[in-house]
């Protein structure tokens, strides 16, 4: 599990950076590419969690969901950040003076990432305590 939760942060720069070039409509194309790869990544990390025996860690069910709603949820945002990006792209209207028009993709997107950044809370919250009593490195709620 501890393997799995370090290469959970693989992709937060790159997502990180495509969200920054999208709000100013730059890069919009390899921000896109980006962010669906991060989709990929996570959607990853989900299949590996549920091939996981992890029946012996203390709130382990938990943990598990929160784990699982936190990657879903990160995958929905990257999807619906390069839809948006996409969609910016295809027409030069949606950016006029380096500023991105809201839209569904992008409200959808901030949903998403919203519901990420609760569900992670809990899971770090849930994994610390694991972590600390078998000397495993602890992750705060961004690492995931």
């Amino acid at each position: 599990m501890s393997g799995l939760l370090a290469d959970s942060s693989e992709s937060r720069e790159s997502v990180i950076a495509a969200v920054d070039h999208i709000k100013s409509c730059d890069k919009l194309g390899e921000a896109a590419e980006d962010l669906r790869a991060a989709g990929e990544q996570r959607n990853g990390l989900i299949t590996r969690l549920d091939e996981l025996t992890i029946d012996r860690l203390p709130d382990h069910q938990p943990l598990s969901d929160a784990l699982r709603e936190a990657w879903q949820a990160s995958a929905d945002a990257d999807y619906a950040y390069a839809a948006w990006a996409e969609e910016l792209k295809g027409n030069r209207r949606m950016c006029r003076g380096g500023e991105p028009r809201h839209t569904d993709n992008a409200s959808q997107a901030e949903q998403a990432s919203g519901k990420a950044t609760s569900a992670k809370e809990r899971a770090s919250g849930l994994w610390n305590p694991v972590a600390g009593r078998y000397g495993l490195p602890t992750r705060d709620a961004t690492q995931l």
